[in-house]
């Protein structure tokens, strides 16, 4: 008869955790390739619409710039060789393609007014533009929607394609210290201290978009009671949180198309 197995000792488990840079140039790569793999996830999730969409990182030593997407090019074909770097005043400074203004008009002042934001996510996803179209905020009615209970924002107006700063600097204001924003008319926002937590809070919002139009459309959704979606909230709705619940998506792409890292 065999012994009865031991317990592994804790310290001896594997639990991945967000890395720590040893220099700016690390720190940069690291974040250059998180950025193109999360555009490849969200190509691959079919959140493009044309040229709309675009995700940002700002640079850990040039604080007032960030990386982003190139106007025009899918996401599912994205590197990290063609992201290109923008400056505040709209000029890319490092790369060989055009930025899309609308990603300067918006993510410019998002970074500006959230000194603690990396990074920032925004497409025109289906589900996330069904529920801007209605004007709603998304309510407590799964664990899953939790983390945006009294986290998110909607911003109440549409007045065109994002192209002017004084735009940009309203949608921010809505955003306020929140993790999204619903753009009526438009779609959704999120942000977050990293790549992943931020491409993390697109996902789960748009699909808990989709969970609410589905329950609406079926009866009337049963709301989880406040004091349970706020604990659910402190539990699940950090940033920490999100990177974790990411990193499934980041080594599913990676492996599957790696040389999105060239």
């Amino acid at each position: 008869m065999s012994p009865r197995p031991e317990p592994v000792p804790a310290d001896q488990l594997r639990f991945a955790l967000p890395p720590k840079h040893e220099s700016v140039e690390d720190e940069r790569q690291h974040r250059k390739e998180r950025l193109a793999a999360a555009l490849r996830i969200f190509g691959r999730f079919g959140f493009e619409e044309g040229v709309a969409g675009h995700i940002t990182a700002r640079d850990p030593e040039f604080t007032d710039c960030f990386w982003v997407n190139p106007f025009g090019m899918s996401f599912k074909h994205i590197t990290v060789s063609d992201l290109i770097m923008v400056n505040h005043d709209g000029q890319v400074v490092e790369g060989r393609h055009h930025v899309n203004e609308a990603a300067f008009a918006i993510h410019s002042q998002i970074h500006r007014a959230r000194p603690d934001v990396v990074a920032a996510a925004h497409s025109h996803s289906t589900y996330g533009r069904a529920l801007a179209a209605l004007g709603e905020l998304l309510e407590p009615i799964t664990q899953d929607v939790c983390p945006f209970y009294q986290d998110h924002a909607l911003f109440d107006d549409y007045t065109g394609v994002v192209v002017d700063l004084e735009e940009g600097r309203r949608i921010a204001t809505a955003l306020g210290s929140h993790k999204a924003v619903i753009l009526r008319n438009h779609g959704l926002l999120t942000v977050g201290d990293s790549v992943d937590a931020a491409a993390w809070w697109f996902i789960t919002m748009e699909r808990s978009c989709q969970v609410q139009l589905l329950a609406k459309a079926a009866g009337k959704p049963v709301h989880i009671d406040a004091a349970h979606a706020e604990e659910t909230r402190e539990r699940l709705g950090n940033d920490l949180a999100a990177w974790i619940n990411y990193q499934p998506l980041y080594e599913q792409i990676t492996r599957s198309e790696p040389e999105l890292l060239s």
